[in-house]
């Protein structure tokens, strides 16, 4: 099969889906900084400053760009706070700084239209710019829904005319959260929703002859913001536009959750080649989303030229599908489907985790600590966390105490072989071992190690086929993630169901980390990179539905670290839920209370309820919606007040924000959904 015959299928939203290929926008002038072509994947931030707060602001922004920032964004949310950015791009000059300004745009036309005679971007919200979100279902005609567009029209013209007459860009940016009534009713809370909510405001720009523009598509969840920008692509390219992407998941959160949230949705686009500029969204100071973000994109400057068979060792395979031959539908997740190996892994079962413990101590049972298992000396009983792994790895060394029984442990094959009581014990196989093994295997679950290169190599023609059977899918190609789907889709034209388990491996992460400033120290800074790096790989596979199991090993990181990456992956692809998921703004000049201690301080009291899905939201603009999918909301309101949700539904208005959690807990009890928490 010839590797031609996939790199561009009809309708797909990228070059290629089996080698790195960057796909090549329109170039748009952002002041001096341009941005698409082939210019730089380009970093940028928000302030959260007061934006009337022009010193604030004008020293926020000088430590944003000096972090590594090339666009500042600042809110304007009324025509004062607009009229001020002069003073603030008039001191950032001043002080010698030239980086681009961008106005960010909610709910008021008139602020734009003054914006858009200073800076050198606007960003407008379709959602509400000159639309409106209450919730409410309304069943339009087509004569109605048209008298609609041109209302919107209306208001929209003049902004588009004064960015022609000033050379002003423009970003259109779509929220999940924030879409309007009017797109809601006919396309419902969908990708598609948001896609045709700005492809009505790029279809009035052409018309206008105004082409300066870039597109974002947003989301606080990972699979929906992919999902949203593919078809975005495939939309552009179907009406022959090639606009430059902004990259971000809205409201990720902060810490470890809002690194890896955001490296799963931008990480997943930029393996496939798509994006232009990318802001990482982080309930953190401004300047330390910079950092994070140049840590993502630079994985992929020296990709430029990549193609299969380029890698850091091993070898490579020639691989090829008719449009027709392939079932995988990028806008929509759906989870392959495989049989269930041992009652355990495949099928309906959530993804398995796996860590390598072979060397550590194992003659004390407090290793198993850092695989989410705490030991009891004084019980000799080992306790179960929501993060305990289902598979460790000891490799050819055996442990001298008694393993939990709801753990299974891997030995290499010829281990196994020798061990006298194998129950919850399993094989490690190569693909040669496994064939030349006959009947010398587990009668239970055998996992054998494969590259996707094996899948056309005389071995696996005699594999024995069996429910017993789990594959360890590893690479050693650069583009290993883009490799290992490969390995996806020749599974299914095979017609095999055999679960798999992705494995990765990062062996020189202090060497990456030397070129990487504003990552934090050592440890720290090999962590976030750990982070970055396996959300990017493994969460671009989770997100359309590959995989039963992931298997990351970091030799220079803490396996308690790489526990809570593996988990922190499966979470944020929603693949299986074993923590409190926040959806938390990053801030900005709007937001009304302090985000970064509010957060903490809702995670202080709240991080024991499994599963529940809590927004902590600084202003109204993106609050309701985003947290149309969380189960409750804390949404600032006013000076000292909040307003508590459940789901999109108001419960509580104007609650001091001193006793704001309290009321909220409240609320979560009244449901029955409060668990009290188990003292350490």
């Amino acid at each position: 099969m010839n590797a031609d015959a996939i790199k561009r299928l009809p309708g797909r939203y990228c070059n290629s889906l089996t080698e790195y290929s960057r796909f090549v926008t329109r170039e748009v002038t952002v002041g001096d900084v341009p941005l698409g072509g082939n210019n730089p994947i380009r970093i940028q931030s928000m302030t959260t400053t007061d934006t009337m707060d022009t010193i604030g602001t004008v020293e926020q922004s000088i430590r944003m760009i000096d972090a590594g920032c090339e666009y500042v964004r600042i809110t304007a949310p009324s025509i004062k706070e607009a009229n001020n950015l002069a003073e603030i791009k008039k001191q950032l000059r001043a002080r010698g700084y030239t980086a681009p300004l961008v106005a960010d745009i909610h709910f008021t036309p008139n602020a734009a239209e003054v914006a858009a005679r200073i800076v050198e971007k606007v960003r407008v919200n379709p959602g509400n710019y000159a639309d409106k979100k209450k919730f409410d279902q309304i069943d339009y005609t087509d004569l109605e829904y048209q008298a609609e567009l041109e209302r919107i029209n209306t208001k929209f013209a003049p902004l588009v005319n004064i960015c022609k007459e000033y050379g002003t860009a423009m970003r259109i940016g779509t929220n999940h959260g924030s879409l309007s009534d009017r797109i809601m009713s006919r396309y419902g809370d969908t990708p598609q929703g948001m896609v045709e909510s700005a492809m009505e405001f790029i279809r009035m720009c052409e018309a206008m002859n105004y082409y300066n523009l870039v597109v974002s598509m947003k989301s606080s969840n990972p699979q929906v913001m992919v999902q949203a920008y593919r078809l975005l692509v495939e939309t552009m390219v179907a009406e022959n536009m090639n606009y430059p992407l902004h990259l971000g998941v809205t409201e990720a959160g902060d810490g470890e959750d809002g690194r890896i949230k955001s490296a799963v949705g931008i990480g997943t686009l930029l393996e496939d080649g798509l994006g232009d500029t990318v802001r990482v969204s982080l309930t953190e100071e401004p300047e330390a989303e910079a950092p994070v973000a140049r840590a993502l994109v630079e994985r992929y400057t020296s990709r430029k030229s990549l193609v299969k068979g380029q890698k850091s060792e091993g070898g490579t395979s020639d691989f090829g599908l008719q449009a027709s031959d392939l079932n995988h539908n990028p806008y929509e997740y759906k989870k392959r489907h495989t049989y269930e190996a041992n009652a355990f892994i495949g099928g309906h079962m959530v993804p398995r985790v796996v860590v390598d413990l072979s060397k550590a101590n194992l003659k004390d049972p407090g290793i198993l600590k850092a695989a989410g298992y705490i030991y009891s000396p004084i019980l000799d009983k080992f306790n179960m966390g929501e993060q305990s792994v289902d598979f460790v790895f000891f490799a050819d060394e055996l442990p001298s105490f008694n393993m939990p029984g709801n753990i299974k442990q891997l030995y290499n094959y010829a281990t196994w072989q020798k061990l006298t009581d194998k129950m919850q014990c399993h094989p490690l196989f190569s693909l040669d071992e496994y064939v030349a093994a006959d009947t010398d295997r587990s009668s239970a679950m055998n996992l054998v190690r494969i590259t996707n290169a094996e899948l056309d190599g005389e071995a696996f023609g005699s594999i024995p086929l069996d429910r017993s059977l789990v594959f360890v899918l590893e690479t050693s190609e650069a583009h290993g993630m883009a490799d290992q789907r490969e390995f996806f889709f020749k599974l299914e034209q095979m017609g095999l169901e055999v679960p798999v388990i992705s494995r990765r491996v990062y062996n020189s992460l202090a060497e990456s980390l030397k070129s990487e400033e504003g990552l934090g120290t050592s440890d720290s800074g090999l962590q976030t990179l750990l982070q970055l790096y396996a959300s990017t790989d493994l969460g671009a596979l989770l997100v359309d539905g590959f995989g039963d199991g992931i298997w990351i090993d970091a030799p220079e990181v803490e396996t308690s670290a790489i526990t809570s990456t593996a988990f922190g992956i499966l979470q944020a692809t929603r693949s299986r839920i074993s923590k409190t998921e926040y959806i938390s703004c990053p801030s900005c000049g709007r937001t009304l209370f302090d985000l970064m201690e509010t957060t903490q301080m809702i995670r202080s009291r709240t991080s024991h309820l499994k599963g529940l899905k809590i927004g902590i939201m600084g202003c109204i603009v993106n609050g309701p919606g985003e947290m149309a999918d969380a189960d409750y909301g804390y949404v600032g309101s006013g000076p000292g007040k909040v307003t508590l949700y459940r789901s999109k539904e108001v419960v509580k208005k104007n609650v001091s924000s001193t006793n704001a959690l309290d009321e909220l807990i409240n609320i979560i009890r009244e449901d029955g959904n409060w668990i009290e928490p188990v003292e350490a």
